[in-house]
């Protein structure tokens, strides 16, 4: 049976490339967004009152589904008002 050495090299080697693939999963973990979100976790993200959360569930802004008086938004829905509401930026005009 062959006996195979490890350094110090090998060692921070094998570290370095541990992190970095801990790294990739954590980052992997926040990118991915949850697919229902509750009113409150709504407010935060658009910062947001609650009278005006309700006046766009009202005016049919934004759509929701509603389970034992939990309300939930799905969060493709909110992209798409977020994107659907956009503004282009243009260039001020000096005279």
């Amino acid at each position: 049976m062959a006996v195979e050495v490890i350094t110090r090299e090998d060692l921070n080697e094998f570290r370095t490339l541990l992190l970095n693939d801990l790294k990739e999963i954590m980052h992997s973990k926040t990118q991915q967004a949850k697919k229902w979100l509750k009113s409150n976790e709504v407010r935060k993200l658009l910062n947001i009152s609650l009278g005006t959360l309700q006046n766009l569930r009202i005016n049919g802004t934004l759509t929701y589904t509603k389970i034992g008086g939990i309300m939930y938004y799905d969060n493709a829905d909110i992209d798409k008002l977020l994107n659907g509401n956009k503004v282009n930026a243009l260039p001020t005009l000096f005279k």
